[in-house]
């Protein structure tokens, strides 16, 4: 069930914020700047309005994926940063001494609440948008007449996020140990997302199995948010095998992510 009105933070703390969130932090500047009411009102039929135990609000989910998109990182990792970064707090409207979601309960947000991806590229435009008005962030792009566009946010296939993502992973884990290099398997060449798949839980399983390498959290981080990133694109693969729905074209020769 999920509640119909905001409530108010009461805690005897919230005047940390105002000393260890500066007026210049981005996320301040976000919160401030932008009414994310609408955020409410878009997913208020994905929610049961009389029965049920009261749900997480609806604007405090969504916050916690754009502060996954802006800090890149993993369902778990966002989730235990909240516990301790006060601005992610003041982001998220908590009190200081308030207790964070479990991240089990952000993954079934974003994979069954927004399942509609026409609903979740709906909601991060209108916010991208928004945050540009408010002159918060500056395009440096200008698109005029345009019948289809990329979207800043998923530019990329899922074999290149996850190419992306990997080679992070690896140039972290050097800073810790370059002799990893050698330990690591060949790096997929064939265009083809189960091999890129593949590769990736090679090196998961590799990184895992040196408890030293691991024991840094900048490491981990990197480490949850691959294999986030694998386990959602199997669960992808599971439920859809067609290419072309996949794919757009504009003519024979060109085309892109549908």
């Amino acid at each position: 069930m999920i509640e119909q009105q905001q409530k108010l933070i009461l805690s005897p703390y919230i005047e940390i914020y105002e000393l260890v969130v500066p007026k210049d932090n981005l996320l301040r500047q976000i919160k401030e700047l932008v009414d994310f009411e609408f955020i409410y009102n878009e997913l208020l039929d994905k929610y049961c309005l009389d029965n049920g135990r009261n749900a997480v609000p609806p604007i405090r989910m969504f916050k916690y994926l754009l502060l996954k998109a802006i800090y890149d990182l993993s369902d778990v990792d966002v989730v235990e940063r909240s516990k301790y970064d006060m601005s992610f707090k003041y982001f998220l409207d908590m009190a200081p001494e308030e207790t964070v979601i479990n991240p089990s309960s952000l993954t079934k947000f974003r994979k069954l609440r927004l399942k509609d991806m026409n609903l979740l590229d709906m909601l991060i435009s209108k916010t991208v948008q928004i945050v540009l008005d408010k002159k918060i962030i500056k395009s440096k792009s200008i698109i005029v007449d345009a019948t289809h566009t990329k979207a800043r946010y998923n530019q990329k296939t899922p074999r290149q996020a996850l190419q992306e993502q990997s080679k992070k992973l690896r140039r972290t884990v050097y800073e810790v140990d370059e002799t990893m290099k050698e330990k690591f398997p060949n790096k997929n060449t064939e265009d083809s997302l189960e091999k890129e798949l593949e590769y990736c839980k090679q090196l998961l399983s590799i990184v895992k199995d040196n408890e030293d390498v691991c024991s840094y959290p900048k490491v981990q981080e990197k480490l949850n948010l691959l294999e986030e990133s694998v386990n959602d694109d199997l669960e992808h693969l599971e439920t859809s095998k067609d290419n072309d729905a996949k794919i757009g074209h504009k003519t024979a020769d060109t085309s892109f992510l549908g």
